[in-house]
C-alpha cells in the first residue's frame, strides 16, 4: 500500500471516494450539500498540495487538509473504503498530512467529527486529538417552542437513603448541603425503610446530585439511590453502596453528547445489582430500564421515573424540592 500526494489527475477518483463517504455518513438533514462547491474545494486543496491518496491495486482512501490560520490547519476529509479498514491506511494518510504541514511550519491540526461517529472519535483520541469545542444544533422550531414563556422544561431529583434513622440522615444532609451551595432541603420518611432527601440544587444539577448521593452513602454506610428527571426528557438513576457508584442508568445515554461505546453500555441499568440493593424483581427492572437514542423512542419520562421508583420500592420520586411535603 502506498500513500502519495494527489494531483489533478486524481480528481475523478477523489470525487468517487468523497461520494462514497457522503453516502456512508450523510450530512444532517438540515444541511444542503452543494456538490459542485464541495468538489471545487477538493480541487483547490489538491492544487495547494495538501491532498493525499492511498492506493493498493486501486485507490482505497484519501485525506485533505487546509491551512486556516497562522500555525493552524484543519483536516477537512479522511476516508478509507470499508474493505481496506483496520489495516493502518488512515494512519498512513494522516501521517502524510502531518509531515506536509510540518514542512510548512504548521504546529496545530484540528478537525470536525459528526456527533454519531463514536468509532472515529476513539481513533482520533488514540492519535492525540482532544476536544476543543462542542458545536450544538437545534431545529429553530424546537428552540422557539422551548423559549416560549409558557414552556417550562421541568427537572427534579430525589435521593433515597436505605435507613430508618431519619435523624442521622438529616444531620448528614445539613452538613453537606452547604458544600454544594444549597440553602433549602428537606428529609421525608422513613417510607418502606427509605428516607428521602430533596434539595433545591440537585433538582437542576446532575453533578451535585451524584456528589450528594455519594457523600450520604459514604457517611452513613448506607445504600443510596438517586433518581432524577432532567429537562423533562431523560431519566437518571445512580445507585451507591458504601460511597461507591455500583450502578448507573441514563435513559438516553448520549443525551448530553456522544460517548465512547463502552460508556454507552455503562449507562444501562444492571438489574442484578439493583435487585441485590433494593430487593426489586430483576425482570421488572430489565423491562423498565431500557435505553434509546432519543427520548421519543422511550416511554414518557415522567411515567418512566415513576415506574422505576415503584419497582425499586421507592416513594416520592415523582417530584423534587418544591413539591416535597
Amino acid at each position: 500500500m502506498t500513500v502519495r500526494r494527489a494531483t489533478d489527475a486524481d480528481l475523478s477518483v477523489l470525487e468517487e471516494l468523497w461520494t462514497a463517504f457522503e453516502r456512508e455518513v450523510p450530512s444532517p438533514a438540515y444541511v444542503d450539500v452543494d456538490r459542485a462547491q464541495e468538489l471545487a474545494e477538493i480541487g483547490e486543496i489538491v492544487a495547494s498540495g495538501l491532498g493525499f491518496v492511498a492506493e493498493r491495486d486501486r485507490p482505497v482512501g484519501f485525506a485533505l487538509a487546509r491551512v486556516t490560520g497562522s500555525g493552524l490547519a484543519r483536516l477537512t476529509d479522511l476516508y478509507v473504503a470499508p474493505d481496506a479498514r483496520r489495516d493502518g491506511v488512515a494512519a498512513r494518510l494522516i501521517s502524510a498530512v502531518a509531515d506536509a504541514l510540518a514542512e510548512r511550519g504548521i504546529e496545530h491540526l484540528d478537525l470536525e467529527v459528526r456527533a454519531g461517529s463514536s468509532d472515529a472519535r476513539l481513533v482520533y483520541s488514540r492519535w492525540g486529538f482532544t476536544e476543543q469545542l462542542h458545536v450544538l444544533g437545534v431545529p429553530l422550531a424546537t428552540l422557539r417552542e422551548r423559549l416560549a414563556p409558557e414552556h417550562r422544561a421541568d427537572s427534579f431529583a430525589s435521593i433515597h437513603v436505605q435507613s430508618d434513622a431519619v435523624g442521622d440522615v438529616e444531620r448528614a444532609v445539613r452538613e453537606f448541603a452547604l458544600r454544594i451551595g444549597s440553602r433549602a432541603w428537606r428529609v421525608v420518611g422513613p417510607r418502606n425503610g427509605w428516607a428521602t432527601v430533596y434539595d433545591e440544587v440537585i433538582d437542576h444539577d446532575p453533578t451535585a446530585l451524584v456528589r450528594f448521593g455519594r457523600e450520604l452513602s459514604s457517611r452513613l454506610g448506607a445504600v443510596v439511590v438517586a433518581l432524577s428527571l432532567e429537562a423533562e426528557q431523560v431519566v437518571r438513576l445512580v445507585a451507591f453502596e458504601r460511597g461507591g457508584i455500583v450502578d448507573e442508568y441514563l435513559s438516553v445515554p448520549e443525551f448530553y453528547g456522544p460517548l465512547a461505546p463502552g460508556d454507552v453500555i455503562g449507562l444501562a441499568a444492571n438489574p442484578t445489582v439493583l435487585s441485590r440493593l433494593t430487593g426489586a424483581d430483576p425482570q421488572a427492572i430489565k423491562a423498565l430500564a431500557i435505553t434509546g437514542a432519543t427520548p421519543a423512542e422511550l416511554p414518557a419520562p415522567r411515567e418512566l421515573i415513576v415506574s422505576l421508583a415503584e419497582a425499586l420500592g421507592l416513594e416520592g420520586a415523582d417530584h423534587g424540592y418544591e413539591q416535597a411535603p
